[in-house]
């Protein structure tokens, strides 16, 4: 990778020719150019703005979602920011991914983006998008500046990316000033995304005390978490298609597996990981993919055990679109292409369970429903296997199995893997259910290696099935049903995948 100038300074001096010298944070002052040089930059460039565009697709489903916010709001600034990048060591950055209530606002994914809601005098609000626009060709910033377009690639002009999000493109760079010199008016932002802007605002509400400005911003995070637990037609649309992306990356580490058995769960990891690029944006979070006790291990994104026959391989993965809507899907597959008896046992339980949650995701039933159902059926065989000593009633009731359960049955989906996770506990976990919402089912069981309370040939087995699905007027519809899940459909999908004789 060639070095490039870090994030956090753009500033520029002249040196003895005239020339920009732009300075970096570690790196010093860039070494100095001609004014021949610098001259000849400036000239001999084509106009390559776009005058023929569209808007994107989900611009008038954005500009219905900021109608709401308004509306929410009346006489207020409300300031959304995209975020900018993070460094990940050094002068190098992490993958940019904009903030989730920012995309949902403006259809836009571009980095140190900022979305502004003036309130006008006779109601409503006035939207503008703030962005970085095209580098500057005259000064020298877009090959001298390590961001500079030469560098990072080319960018929207301010024109473009008006047409595209279907509202007013100003540059960011001019967004303090105009926030500080902004007529007094009550105001909220969506906190941990610019601490600069709020900075900012921070200066400016200075007289109703930090404690009620903090208040108050969290109650726009969370309405606009309670306004993205239903989704519109285009954000169904987005999660079929990161489903579907995911049940070709399953596919695609079935056929990879004997691969996988000669390295390690890092191959399995690579093999979704290479569809999800192809296919979209990345994964939508760190790729679980865990075999043999790993399994056992909620959150194992180490990936770098064994795969061997034998042994069931637990893959929690999902594709991320390009409009960053994401997947969650599980399945827990025999690498060797047949459960063993044991293996079949707890991974029929597990699959019964989820059937019965499943039944009952449907409008006005409590979103708690499935969750408490699946976790009986789980506590009946249980306690059925004595692992447990009953009655299931006592068992529930104490919350005994979850020594071997452990998790919670489902969450939220869309923008983000566990979406709308500030939105209010009335709306999302203590609420009832309605069409458009989309939600994981997910139960699991999960016998720790070291567990003496299990027999020894169930110790180091984990089995988790998890499904996207769709609320529905008439009831549900799974998203991600491409993948098989009873233990006998999975053996036939594997058979006619699995690479071997």
């Amino acid at each position: 990778m060639t070095e490039q100038q870090p994030p956090e300074d753009r500033r520029t001096t002249e040196d003895a020719t005239g020339a920009p010298v732009f300075k970096g944070r570690k790196n010093g002052p860039y070494r100095g150019v001609s004014a021949e040089l610098a001259e000849w930059m400036r000239t001999g460039w084509a106009d390559t703005e776009r005058r023929d565009l569209e808007p994107v697709e989900q611009a008038p489903y954005a500009a219905k979602r900021r109608a709401a916010l308004s509306a929410r709001f009346p006489g207020e600034r409300l300031v959304v920011p995209a975020g900018d990048l993070k460094v990940r060591s050094n002068d190098t950055e992490y993958p940019f991914r904009a903030a989730s209530d920012y995309v949902y606002l403006t259809g836009d994914r571009s980095e140190g983006g900022c979305l502004v809601l003036e309130p006008r005098a006779d109601g409503g609000h006035d939207a503008a998008v703030y962005l970085l626009p095209r580098s500057d060709r005259d000064n020298g910033e877009f090959w001298l500046d390590g961001h500079g377009e030469l560098w990072t690639g080319r960018r929207h002009s301010l024109a473009e990316a008006s047409t595209l999000l279907g509202l007013p493109a100003r540059d960011v760079r001019t967004l303090a000033g105009v926030l500080g010199g902004a007529p007094a008016k009550p105001a909220r932002i969506v906190r941990g995304h610019d601490a600069g802007l709020e900075a900012v605002l921070a200066s400016d509400r200075s007289g109703e005390g930090a404690e009620k400005a903090a208040g108050r911003d969290e109650e726009l995070a969370v309405f606009l978490h309670d306004l993205r637990l239903v989704k519109d037609e285009w954000e169904v649309g987005q999660l079929q298609r990161a489903v579907d992306s995911t049940v070709r990356g399953f596919e695609d580490v079935v056929r990879m597996l004997p691969e996988a058995e000669a390295t390690s769960e890092r191959y399995v990891e690579g093999a979704f990981f290479l569809r999800a690029r192809v296919e979209g944006n990345d994964v939508g979070y760190g790729t679980i993919a865990a075999s043999g006790p790993n399994a056992t291990t909620l959150h194992w994104v180490r990936n770098d055990g064994p795969v061997r026959r034998g042994e069931l391989l637990l893959l929690d993965a999902g594709v991320e679109t390009t409009t960053l809507y994401t997947a969650d899907v599980t399945r827990t597959i025999p690498v060797s292409g047949r459960f063993t008896d044991v293996q079949r046992r707890v991974y029929d339980l597990v699959h019964a369970a989820q059937e019965a949650g499943i039944a009952e995701v449907r409008p006005g039933n409590p979103f708690r429903a499935y969750h408490d159902t699946a976790q009986r059926v789980l506590a009946e065989g249980l306690v059925e296997w004595g692992l447990l000593e009953g009655p299931v009633e006592r068992v529930v009731g104490l919350g005994l199995q979850r020594r071997y359960t452990l998790h919670g049955t489902g969450h939220m989906l869309g923008l983000d893997v566990h979406d709308c996770a500030v939105a209010r506990t009335g709306a999302y976990v203590d609420g009832l259910l309605e069409p458009g919402m989309v939600l994981t089912v997910e139960p699991g069981l999960y016998f720790q290696p070291d567990d003496l309370t299990v027999p020894e040939e169930l110790r180091g087995i984990g089995v988790r099935i998890e499904d996207d699905i769709l609320v529905t007027p008439e009831g549900n519809r799974n998203l991600s049903e491409g993948l098989p899940r009873s233990s006998a459909d999975v053996e036939a999908w594997l058979a006619d995948r699995l690479p071997r004789a």
